[in-house]
């Protein structure tokens, strides 16, 4: 069997070239969109700024929901417990006398309290950034000792003075004495450079920037009431350190809190700092602090020192969602037509007395030996394609720039199993009929068009429809998780279409070949169209496969950017300009600039994050600490509800109706480190796109983000009034309203769809090639026929590229209606518009290129077989 296997792919090998060419991209996109997942998912921060330290006590870096089931089962309480977690952008602080009272522990050398605090540095008119871009912390001298920075040269922090990493240093050519100018979340500092510092080996870390200043400064300048994290030296000969501080913060607990034993691992619950549990909605709230050795330390870092990989996974994995469906429909509907294309042979096979099962394991061996080889250069192949991706997605901002792919073999094992085991499937399930049908009937097949299994067919596209209907219906396509279900809906009608294959092309081929047939080439291609339904199908849904998911994401990402952009404009409508810094301003510095002479209305916004904990789960939203000012509007957020927070907070329409909010309703919070407040919700606002779904007071927000900064102030203001809000504050710009963009990374976004639009354009379009090319190779026969008959080498070529032309048509068509519907469809979850065109120079260039991409494959492989010196006999079964 595996001789005749590899008799057969020796002899047919341009039939096979097609599907070998489609198992190996298929391979090579499944491998690299693999690892793109396996490396964000197994992503670690590149260092440990808490390399010196034993153990380190962190405060609350996420919030933890654990729900308690108890359910009856043969007279026994079974309890289910299900925890669930979000993590903080901030960190929560611990106690301020922990950290003297951990120092008492036997085999404790020190234990050293660490604030960090993000921090804009500028020196020399320009800011100051880490390797890579990565942002500056600062810290008090003290927490040096924790990596352990030492310094090169110069002498530590005194007042008013800072000591700066080397590499900092080095990008900005400063030396000691040099004057610095830091803006925190307390205000703008002009300090003196007092020394160079630098971890053992190198000049700095490398995702994060270090400035220290005085201890004694460390708290005005952060603006934090306690350390965020604790390092413990160990002295010599030292036992197990963090069983003893684990053991001392249990100690802490008020009475009547669980023990530290009762939390997670390597956890327990502190003294009055985020200590204990609350109850949310019959779940428990866990407040932890967190005790960690090894390369946990990390954990313990400033969530923004720490490298973001939240966001790059769910790109990489819709990135291997779509591959992966591409894949399959690409690598099914080519073995099959290449099943198709050889009944003759197969029928032969059967008069010489081979049985269906036979058959079937031939089919299914050739298409694992094929597959097999496909993946051999395909893996490698994969790698190429994730290096490109990433390197794409680090310079559009869309992964954090030290993020690297990792080479992982399992990973490539399991792409290549996965292209093996679709090709055997897609053969198995393509030679079932083959193999089962008499000589004669797969002899008569090979002329007339077969009937049957029509049942099954619509069967499954109803299912399939079924199955987009409901995602179209009831799921939210205007949440987070919307361009995503908008994917899923055009997968299930495509697989709809796939399902009815000749059903649904036969009348739609009947009418475009119709209105394509004039002239007697014409009627001739489509007299051939409508004979073949089931050759037309094979070659036109992978062209409404490359149309309709390419043009759904596309046109659906462009619609979200679209809609941001002029909520954006109808929110700073009012406005006459924008007030904003480089380095943001702190919330004293933009209340001196909405204090000046002339501006009759202000309104300033901070961004940040909230989490909401609601039915066990807690779910992480953007939002904005905001500030108004004067008698006159600056902002318009389009309240449906109530109106702004007066001491409360505003939520958006989204948000409120997520979670069943009315206005009036007290609601708990937890802010960007974790605390916890209880708000009041004064009004439902409409215009939240590319702003946040939450309004709260920005000195609440100012106090509890670790950046805390004043991104942006809207300002109304009177003639002349534009220069002295220049004079009010350091680096102050004043730009016109109608010249602002929408906030937020829709740009980033736009281009990591985009990027992920071109994979699935490359691929699906060298399917279409691949199937075009292995129909045509069928019909070698029929030409020989034509040529017989009369027809010239012209007459042929005019003949192929008008049966493109009406196939192109064809799968257009179906193709666009796919798409009017999810499109449509996703729109009116928008903003209740609805809109199928909703960019008509990119809707007109997908079209004429998906056309222009069908009629050459069309037209090439035909002129490729009549340019060759003799078209073989009717009796040649070639």
């Amino acid at each position: 069997m595996i001789r005749l296997a590899i008799g057969t792919l020796r002899r047919h090998r341009g039939a096979y070239a097609g599907t070998f060419l489609a198992a190996l991209l298929a391979v090579a996109l499944l491998s690299g969109g693999g690892l793109l997942l396996a490396s964000v998912l197994t992503a670690t921060p590149p260092a440990d700024r808490f390399a010196a330290a034993a153990v380190v006590v962190s405060g609350e870096r996420a919030v933890t929901v654990e729900t308690v089931t108890h359910k009856k089962k043969k007279d026994k309480d079974k309890v289910k417990r299900k925890v669930k977690t979000e993590r903080l952008t901030g960190a929560g602080t611990l106690p301020t006398g922990l950290a003297a009272r951990l120092a008492d522990l036997p085999g404790v050398a020190a234990a050293v309290p660490d604030l960090a605090f993000p921090v804009e540095v500028t020196a020399k008119g320009r800011a100051l950034r880490g390797a890579d871009g990565a942002p500056v912390v600062g810290h008090g001298w003290a927490s040096a000792g924790l990596t352990p920075y030492t310094l090169r040269n110069g002498n530590p922090p005194g007042r008013g003075e800072a000591v700066l990493d080397a590499d900092l240093a080095a990008r900005a050519g400063l030396t000691t004495g040099a004057e610095i100018t830091v803006t925190s979340r307390t205000g703008v500092r002009a300090l003196r450079i007092s020394g160079i510092a630098a971890p053992a080996g190198r000049d700095g870390l490398p995702a994060q920037g270090a400035l220290f200043v005085a201890d004694t400064e460390a708290a005005a300048l952060s603006g934090l009431d306690g350390p965020t994290a604790i390092g413990i030296l160990a002295a010599p000969g030292a036992g197990d350190l963090r069983a003893a501080v684990e053991a001392a913060i249990a100690g802490q607990a008020p009475a009547g809190q669980a023990p530290a034993g009762q939390a997670p691992a390597g956890q327990a619950n502190a003294g009055q700092a985020n200590a204990g549990q609350a109850t949310a909605g019959g779940s428990t709230v866990v407040r932890e602090v967190t005790v960690l050795t090894g390369d946990d330390r990390v954990r313990a870092d400033l969530p923004g020192a720490l490298p973001d990989y939240i966001a790059p996974i769910s790109i990489f994995g819709f990135l291997i969602g779509i591959t992966a469906f591409a894949a399959v429909f690409v690598l099914t509907g080519t073995v099959t037509l290449g099943v198709r294309q050889r009944l003759r042979e197969l029928a032969l096979l059967r008069t010489a007395g081979a049985t269906p099962g036979q058959l079937r394991r031939l089919l299914s061996l050739e298409s694992l030996l094929l597959a097999g080889c496909a993946a051999i250069p395909g893996a490698p192949l994969g790698i190429v394609a994730a290096e490109t991706v990433a390197a794409r997605f680090r310079r559009l901002g869309a992964v954090p720039p030290q993020f690297t792919v990792q080479i992982n073999p399992l990973v490539l094992i399991a792409a290549a199993a996965a292209g093996l085991l679709v090709t055997a499937v897609a053969a198995r399930i393509a030679g079932r009929r083959a193999a089962r049908i008499a000589p004669t009937q797969a002899l008569t097949e090979t002329a007339v068009t077969p009937a049957g299994g029509q049942f099954t067919r619509v069967l499954s596209a109803a299912v399939a429809a079924g199955g987009a209907v409901a995602v179209l219906t009831f799921v939210p396509l205007g949440g987070p998780f919307g361009m995503g279900m908008s994917f899923v809906s055009s997968a299930l009608l495509l697989c709809a279409v796939a399902a009815l294959g000749p059903i649904a092309v036969r009348p739609l081929t009947a009418v475009v070949s119709r209105l394509l047939g004039a002239g007697p080439v014409g009627r001739l291609a489509g007299q051939v169209t409508r004979a073949e339904p089931r050759r037309v199908a094979a070659v036109a849904v992978p062209l409404v496969l490359m149309f309709a998911i390419n043009a759904t994401m596309l046109l659906n990402s462009r619609m979200l950017t679209g809609i941001a952009a002029g909520e954006q404009a109808a929110r700073t409508a009012p406005a006459t300009a924008q007030v904003t810094a480089p380095q943001g301003l702190a919330l004293s510095t933009a209340e001196t600039v909405m204090a000046v002479d002339g501006i009759t209305g202000a309104a300033a916004t901070i961004p940040t994050r909230i989490v909401v904990v609601a039915g066990g789960k807690p779910e992480d939203h953007a939002a904005q600490g905001l500030l108004i000012t004067g008698t006159q509007p600056a902002l318009d957020l389009g309240f449906t509800a109530g109106g702004l927070p007066d001491g409360g907070f505003a939520a958006s329409r989204y948000l409120a109706g997520l979670y069943d909010w009315t206005v009036g309703q007290d609601i708990e919070l937890r802010l960007a480190d974790g605390h916890r407040v209880q708000l009041r919700l004064t009004g439902v606002y409409d215009r939240s796109r590319g702003f946040g779904d939450a309004v709260l007071p920005a000195a609440l927000i100012a106090a509890h983000d670790p950046r805390g900064l004043v991104r942006g102030i809207s300002v109304r203001y009177d003639p002349g009034t534009a220069e002295r809000i220049r004079a009010a504050g350091p680096g102050v710009i004043v730009t016109p309203s109608s010249a602002t963009e929408a906030a937020g990374d829709a740009q980033e976004q736009q281009g990591a769809w985009e990027l992920m639009v071109a994979v699935t354009l490359g691929f699906t379009a060298i399917a279409i090639l691949n199937t075009f090319a292995i129909a045509t190779t069928g019909r070698r026969r029929e030409f020989a026929g034509l040529r017989l008959a009369g027809a010239t080498t012209g007459q042929l070529h005019r003949l192929a590229a008008r049966e493109a032309l009406i196939v192109v048509t064809a799968g257009l068509a179906l193709g666009a209606l796919i798409t009017g519907i999810v499109v449509g469809t996703f729109s009116v979850a928008q903003d209740g518009v609805f809109r199928v065109i909703v960019d008509p120079a990119t809707y007109a260039t997908m079209a004429a290129g998906v056309a222009a991409l069908g009629l050459l494959a069309g037209v090439l492989p035909a002129r490729v077989l009549l340019r060759r010196q003799a078209l073989p006999a009717l009796t040649d079964d070639q």
